[in-house]
């Protein structure tokens, strides 16, 4: 059909991205088949410049002479010492929430005051290991985690720099399930409850913990500042009643992350510099509003940095269509992969943008829903796309925007090895996280050995 059919919008793939004159799309001038032959599929793509370059925009859109501030790269979306080490080389500092996402970047070599632990049920041998090894700061998210850090850091003698989680009843406009700052979720202590003050009186009274500020997180894939403004507000509220009750001044405000990426044509998310700037002012103008000195702010994106920069490549199995009334038919196309490596599709009913990868086509676009090999029915990838009628078993589909929460997300699901991560700059590839192995998932088994 038309050129661009088969073109590429830049909003959706890594900035690499691009269609050889073979046909097949390439990453860092890379073909992603050439990737597939060497390292097998399903396969996530990263494109390291691409993640560098939204680091440091990110460093760039928060670096204001008159507020100090710090960006933390939100290890959840995803982790391993290969990207951690990029970060931190970038400038950015690394937010874990377990044991695990502490350990990779201990082993990255991120120095651990650059570290911040979250979690809402950080276990005893966590906080050990976080506190025996000096993470930077903890955010505590209970009454009974706040009993726990204390004693633990008594017991080494050291004093902990904590942030309170707060809960300040602003939803984000986003999916239900990845909203978390509405009074109804396991994160955070309340503030309108009064929670929040009393969590507070908990860590001044501490003889072991020191309070540095209150941190806050609205949600995910947020488009605008909005939802930032009314929350700041009741955290800055809740400062100035610590400061009044306690005579006490909190010097840091974490607003946590949730910046949103696009998946699909039509998203339009604000860009970073616009996003820091109205955060600034946002900060400032309140804190001038109730005459509360204007902390330094935390920062926490994830997926704005790493979910861009990625894609995931499947190898086409079986084409078939099925009829779903007297006058439509739907095709599906199976993939080798499915929701043990995108479990978002199921999780969220996420949206994203997939193409035909190995080759251009001229073909008629049809209606097709690209699904895995899972026996699930919700086993889906992309509920709807339009993809070239002579899509044909050994093709490659790539699916744009996958470097956040899918890797890191993945299962073992029907006993299915992980995929391996692969990084690309400049024209060469190198191993990020290596494809598991049948025996792998086996050595698990005691029976099987």
């Amino acid at each position: 059909m038309s050129i661009e059919q088969n073109a590429l919008d830049p909003q959706l793939w890594p900035l690499s991205a691009r269609r050889e004159p073979g046909g097949s799309i390439s990453i860092a001038g890379i073909p992603v088949a050439d990737l597939a032959a060497q390292y097998g599929t399903p396969l996530f793509v990263i494109d390291e410049a691409d993640v560098r370059s939204r680091a440091k925009s990110y460093q760039a859109a928060f670096r204001n002479s008159e507020v100090p501030t710090e960006v933390f790269y939100a290890g959840k979306a995803f982790i391993a010492t290969k990207v951690v080490q990029w970060l931190t080389e970038e400038g950015l500092n690394i937010d874990v929430c377990t044991l695990g996402e502490l350990e990779v970047a201990l082993r990255a070599g991120v120095d651990p005051s650059r570290i911040l632990f979250h979690g809402n049920n950080k276990s005893v041998v966590e906080l050990e290991r976080a506190v025996e090894v000096g993470v930077g700061r903890i955010v505590v998210d209970s009454f009974i985690e706040i009993e726990r850090l204390a004693n633990i850091a008594s017991a080494h003698g050291v004093t902990v720099q904590v942030l309170i989680r707060l809960t300040v009843g602003v939803e984000a406009h986003t999916h239900e399930f990845i909203s978390t700052a509405h009074e109804d979720q396991k994160f955070g202590l309340s503030i309108a409850s009064g929670a929040a003050l009393e969590a507070a009186q908990l860590v001044i009274e501490s003889d072991s913990l020191s309070l540095l500020g209150l941190h806050s997180h609205i949600g995910s894939q947020i488009f605008d500042a909005n939802g930032f403004e009314v929350a700041a507000e009741r955290v800055i509220a809740t400062a100035v009643a610590i400061r009044k009750k306690f005579d006490f001044t909190v010097t840091e405000l974490n607003l946590g992350g949730g910046m949103g990426i696009s998946y699909v044509a039509g998203d339009d998310p604000i860009q970073v510099e616009k996003m820091a700037r109205a955060l600034y002012e946002i900060v400032i103008s309140q804190c001038q509003r109730v005459q509360f000195p204007v902390p330094r702010i935390l920062v926490e994106p994830g997926r704005a940095i790493i979910g861009p920069a990625g894609i995931t490549v499947y190898e086409v199995g079986t084409v078939k269509s099925v009829d779903v009334s007297d006058s439509q038919s739907r095709r599906y196309i199976s993939v080798d992969g499915g929701m043990s490596d995108n479990i978002r599709t199921a999780l969220y009913d996420a949206q994203y943008t997939v193409a035909l990868a190995s080759r251009t086509s001229e073909a008629q676009l049809i209606e097709s829903r690209v699904v895995g090999k899972h026996c699930e029915s919700g086993d889906i990838v992309i509920r709807d796309a339009q993809l070239s009628a002579d899509i044909a078993p050994g093709d490659l589909l790539a699916v744009a925007a996958t470097g956040a929460y899918c890797r890191s997300m993945a299962s073992n699901y029907n006993h299915i090895v992980r995929p391996a991560v692969v990084a690309v700059c400049n024209g060469k590839s190198e191993i990020v996280l290596r494809r598991e192995t049948i025996a792998d998932v086996l050595a698990l088994d005691p029976g099987a050995n």
